[in-house]
């Protein structure tokens, strides 16, 4: 995986333990959950654009 997806993957990664996080703590929220789902989408774009 080169570097620009795995760095993806690792934001991606720590995206979901900060929003997981954030909900424990604080309760849920919509947005922040959508970002993350946003951030996830684009990061399986970048390494299936990668992979081709």
């Amino acid at each position: 995986m080169p570097g620009s997806a795995r760095a993806m993957t690792v934001c991606t990664v720590c995206g979901l333990v900060v929003a997981s996080a954030y909900t424990v703590v604080f309760g849920g929220d919509g947005r922040l959950w959508f970002a993350w789902v946003v951030l996830a989408l684009v990061t399986v774009g970048v390494v299936g654009a990668r992979r081709v």
